[in-house]
């Protein structure tokens, strides 16, 4: 297989929400989400975040919404991810990570979650952590495999911000809770 194209990247701003909130959503919920492996749809239903969460993610201090861009695709917007920095720990916190259901397992991942890792080391962290649903072991082992480290703290899934989002938006499934992952930078 050949390497995938080179991606370029920039920080969202807030004009941006609008184009990035389909993104995340094809990427984990419904139908589309199916065409990807990362999909949360067996997992969770609705929404999964809505423009204003977006909005708030890149007006955050410490937050940068980080959007690749693929120049093999007319410089379509292919995925996205968040890094929240948290100064005083040196440690950069890694989310919102998606990349579009049909791109999928073609290296874009690798690609945005280097760039991500990049982008928080040059902002002082020394380590970058995220959070995982703990039956998504697919997605954790790939994590794994890119210098992850599952630790034994587990962190609540936040039933109560579904609620806040627009529709129906429910967990399919009891028992979710996330795992953390971290790796040294």
């Amino acid at each position: 297989m050949a390497p995938p194209t080179p991606l370029t990247f920039r920080l969202a701003t807030p004009e941006d929400a609008p184009v990035l909130q389909p993104l995340v959503q094809s990427a984990y919920r419904g139908e589309t989400s199916r065409k990807g492996w990362t999909t949360e749809a067996d997992l969770l239903v609705g929404t999964r975040i809505n423009v204003a969460g977006i909005v708030e993610k890149i007006n955050t201090p410490n937050s940068a919404v980080i959007m690749a861009f693929s120049p093999s695709l007319s410089n379509d917007l292919v995925a996205c991810c968040e890094v929240l920095l948290k100064p005083f720990k040196k440690i950069g916190y890694f989310g919102m990570f998606a990349v579009d259901p049909t791109l999928q397992a073609g290296g874009i991942g690798r690609q945005v979650l280097a760039n991500a890792e990049q982008y928080a080391k040059s902002h002082g962290a020394e380590k970058m952590e995220m959070t995982v649903i703990w039956t998504r072991k697919e997605l954790i082992d790939w994590y794994v495999r890119r210098g992850y480290m599952v630790t034994d703290e587990r962190r609540e899934f936040p039933h109560e911000e579904l609620a806040k989002m627009d529709g129906e938006n429910r967990a399919l499934v009891a028992d979710l809770w996330f795992k953390v992952l971290v790796k040294d930078l």
